[in-house]
């Protein structure tokens, strides 16, 4: 079975954009290797916000041949024909496509979405690339919601600061 991946880069105090949806804060780090992390996936999902950033940023990037999955009420599929678009139940489109073969589903950005999924036990992993900078205010890593118990997989710090960590999400018995 794919597993869903939550990758996302975070401020050390907790936020994955800044008051105003920015992301010039996210450190550049040539000891990050891109092309090796996108070939772990050939799926990217994300909700509306996100996909506007990466569609803009996504001429600058190397056709890799990754589906775009976004999850959206107010986009129309007939204004978007190359994603795919997920208006309603989510949930099981997304566990549907975790059956699929493939490889793995990159959850890329979005703290509501995450918290949608993670509640719905969809969730595998946590990748977090913590950054070196307090924010003080922005978009949160994760909305309010029950508490998620994890187990550390691996970290590594780079020489730029940043804070590499991968967790893998626990199962919770049933409440």
């Amino acid at each position: 079975m794919r597993r869903l991946r939550y990758g996302v880069a975070m401020s050390l105090d907790g936020f994955i954009a800044g008051p105003n949806g920015e992301y010039d804060w996210i450190v550049h780090d040539p000891a990050i290797d891109f092309a090796a992390m996108f070939a772990q996936y050939d799926t990217l999902l994300m909700g509306r916000r996100t996909y506007e950033i990466a569609s803009v940023r996504a001429a600058l990037w190397p056709d890799l041949g990754h589906r775009w999955i976004v999850v959206s009420r107010t986009l129309k599929p007939e204004e978007h024909p190359n994603i795919t678009l997920l208006s309603s139940d989510f949930a099981e489109a997304v566990a549907a496509l975790k059956a699929q073969l493939g490889k793995d589903i990159w959850l890329f950005g979005g703290g509501i979405l995450f918290r949608h999924l993670l509640d719905a036990r969809l969730m595998d992993t946590v990748e977090v690339a913590v950054m070196p900078v307090l924010l003080g205010s922005g978009t949160p890593l994760l909305t309010e919601g029950r508490r998620q118990l994890l187990q550390l997989e691996e970290s590594k710090a780079l020489p730029s600061g940043i804070l590499l960590v991968s967790y893998s999400i626990k199962a919770i018995a049933a409440e």
